[in-house]
């Protein structure tokens, strides 16, 4: 918790140390109306008493309940403040560091637990600055000083105030051992929820083809039953804990003006007016006392929640990226050389090798595919020169320099990337075309033109400014993949990298797109990951991977003569008029 506080600015800390000020001064007038009550008290019981005495000190006392009241409201918004910089502060250093993470890092938090930790977390923390800063601050400086009024007033009432405060604090701490684990079960618990929740959703339409309807609501189910059980428990704690505390304050004002009941009578006469006016006051002060435990109390009983959401927070924080940024700014002689050297790899927590002593090198201009059965990897193998990954062994460079040399943003300045699943984010059809550049209207529509996206955009409502849903639910496969390859069209790389992208088009659709892109591509070298041969029949280079290893490398009519693994492909796939040759 403490690593987090080190996010509070310099003016951060003068806002808190107002808050101080303002807090102290509030209690100090606070404790000042005990004072003019016991004044009001001995005036009301002696005789020959002014009215005006009397109503001079309860002016007082409205005076300083005005500023008290004062005082709380500033302390209230200026504690607002900081807790909300702070969230930010906190939030945007959260987004940053997810968004340095590689494809390693995020599968070890999981999508939904990083959702949880930036939104549900952060807010458990803004709630405890929030209220600490009004509540942290004042109950210890009302406790000590409403002791040293108290102090040597009366024997018999200090020890019945100290002893229920001996009580109160062992209350808290029974509360504090039953509640605090229960509180890092239900982040977790509500990570599982939301991945259900998150699952259901961009699943919806599997759930219905198969009518698991029921199913998921069973699953959904048992995980919203297991938060709830264990919220109720705590909430049937704090349930409990919370008549218990009134009573203890009722008891003690009770034991007070009992104890002072029997003082009174035995006293004399002019003992008995003081008496009774200490009474009042000592009763007010202890009351004061046991209400700042009270409010110690509630920041113990938000403070687990916070510190175990503070913990997840930080592990994210504290996470090590293994893709390191280098220090290379990516200017080169060379534009679009690809070249795997002795390339192994396997992936985290594997013993295997899901790529074996790799070794090709893709020329400017030209078109190097790749194939193979599932899980061969193809993907695999492209997904390591824009450093989702780092290779095992080996090296991968990009106009001649290691990919590890590269500072990422130069690195990914020279590649278009087009995953197999098409990444569409909720806008238009130009912002999802330009994200993260800006670009003309004409480069947005060569770009459409090229991908064979112009035709259908245009028959929509809004033409280009017409709006995608998140995930691009509102339109088909085919012209979400369209979109996408649009995007990295419209970046101008020297390098482009087709993740298995034309595996939703048509054979027309994937024909026309590969052909135009052909003749407006320039110098660039294009990469295609491929299931159908179709599509990577006329590349300048193919090559064939099974198992990880490279089982043939050379051009369609080559492969046919020399690689069985690339003839079994082409006999398991039908073609337009049958010819494969």
């Amino acid at each position: 918790m403490l690593k987090l506080l080190k996010n509070f600015s310099k003016k951060d800390w003068i806002l808190i140390f107002i808050c101080i000020v303002l807090v102290a001064t509030g209690v100090w007038l606070d404790l000042k109306l005990p004072d003019y009550m016991r004044a009001i008290t001995v005036l009301v019981e002696s005789d020959n008493t002014k009215i005006s005495l009397v109503v001079e000190q309860g002016f007082y006392m409205l005076i300083c309940a005005f500023f008290s009241l004062l005082t709380a409201v500033v302390v209230g918004y200026l504690s607002t403040l900081i807790s909300a910089t702070l969230s930010k502060t906190i939030r945007k250093k959260l987004f940053d560091k997810i968004e340095s993470f590689g494809i390693e890092e995020i599968d070890k938090f999981s999508t939904s637990s990083l959702i949880t930790r930036t939104t549900n977390d952060i807010t458990n923390i803004q709630m405890l600055i929030s209220m600490g800063l009004q509540l942290i601050i004042k109950a210890p400086i009302m406790i000590v000083w409403a002791i040293l009024k108290i102090l040597n007033k009366n024997f018999t009432w200090s020890v019945i105030t100290a002893g229920f405060t001996v009580v109160m604090i062992l209350v808290v701490i029974i509360l504090m051992i039953l509640v605090f684990p229960r509180f890092k079960i239900v982040q977790k618990l509500i990570d599982n929820l939301n991945n259900m929740a998150r699952e259901n959703l961009t699943g919806v339409r599997v759930v219905h083809a198969f009518n698991a309807e029921k199913y998921q609501e069973e699953k959904f189910d048992k995980a919203n039953n297991d938060l709830t059980n264990v919220q109720l428990f705590t909430q049937r704690v704090m349930a409990i804990f919370s008549p218990f505390i009134y009573l203890i304050m009722n008891l003690l004002s009770l034991t007070i003006y009992f104890t002072g009941a029997k003082l009174i009578n035995g006293a004399l006469l002019q003992d008995k007016i003081t008496l009774f006016g200490d009474m009042v006051v000592f009763s007010t002060y202890a009351m004061q006392i046991i209400i700042s435990i009270l409010m110690l109390a509630m920041i113990f009983i938000m403070y687990p929640r916070a510190s175990v959401s503070a913990g997840r927070i930080n592990e994210v924080l504290n996470t090590k990226t293994k893709i390191k940024n280098g220090s290379f700014d990516g200017k080169t002689k060379k534009k679009g050389v690809v070249e795997f050297k002795h390339v192994y790899f396997k992936y985290p927590e594997s013993d295997e090798y899901a790529l074996s002593d790799i070794s090709f090198v893709a020329q400017p201009k030209e078109v190097v595919a790749f194939i193979g059965s599932c899980g061969s990897g193809k993907s695999t193998l492209i997904n390591l020169i824009p450093r989702f990954y780092d290779v095992s062994k080996g090296e991968v460079l990009v106009d001649g320099i290691n990919v590890k040399d590269y500072k990422l943003k130069a690195l990914n300045e020279k590649l278009g990337y087009i995953s197999q699943k098409p990444a569409i984010f909720n806008g238009g059809v130009n912002y999802n075309v330009a994200f993260g550049k800006y670009l003309s209207d004409e480069e947005v529509m060569d770009a459409l033109d090229i991908a064979q996206a112009k035709e259908f955009v245009l028959k929509m409502k809004d033409k280009y400014d017409s709006n995608i849903a998140s995930g691009g639910v509102n339109i088909s496969g085919g012209q979400k993949q369209r979109i996408s390859v649009a995007r990295a069209i419209a970046r101008k790389p020297e390098i482009y990298i087709f993740d298995d992208s034309f595996s939703a088009l048509d054979y027309k659709t994937d024909y026309n797109l590969r052909k135009a892109l052909k003749d407006k591509m320039g110098d660039a070298t294009c990469l295609i990951v491929a299931q159908r041969i179709s599509t990577i029949k006329n590349a300048d280079k193919i090559i064939v991977l099974d198992n990880g290893k490279v089982a043939g490398i050379g051009s369609h009519k080559d492969l046919l003569k020399t690689c069985e693994v690339y003839k079994e492909i082409v006999k398991s796939q039908v073609f337009e008029g049958g010819d494969v040759k």
